[in-house]
């Protein structure tokens, strides 16, 4: 399970190091193997290759009204695997598809990661609490 938020930099060739708490994972999981695919809500999603295999599986089994969005994230997918200084190298159509230029937050999401520019996911998370809790969580407790 991958949990929490990590601010992280692109360099120059748009490779970005994966914080060390999550590098032993990926290896063990996947052998450092991830996909890096567009998500509808504007960010990456990274996923190590086991899981991605489980998504992908579901998104191609997908009936035919859907297969635009079989096109998004399949279509988009990239294969890349963990350098030996423990970065990704996000492609610069990804980058250019979710906005990265430099500042990026790394968002741990259980079975895969999110990849955010910072500033977009900074004011999606205020504007997010701004509207306060959704109805489906009005009776979540903490």
């Amino acid at each position: 399970m991958f949990q929490g938020a990590s601010a992280l930099t692109l360099d120059a060739k748009g490779r970005m190091s994966v914080p060390s708490r999550y590098r032993e994972a990926l290896q063990a999981q996947a052998e450092g193997r991830v996909t890096l695919t567009k998500s509808p809500d504007g960010c990456l999603l990274l996923f190590p290759r086991p899981e991605w295999e489980v998504f992908r599986a579901k998104v191609a089994a997908l009936p035919m009204e859907a297969a635009w969005w079989q096109r998004i994230f399949l279509g988009n997918a990239m294969d890349v695997e963990l350098d030996t200084a423990g970065r990704v190298l996000v492609s610069p159509e990804l980058r250019s598809a979710a906005l990265l230029e430099k500042n990026v937050t790394l968002l741990g999401m259980g079975n895969r990661f999110e990849l955010w520019d910072a500033d977009t996911y900074a004011a999606k998370e205020a504007a997010a609490m701004a509207q306060g809790m959704p109805e489906s969580l009005k009776n979540f407790t903490f």
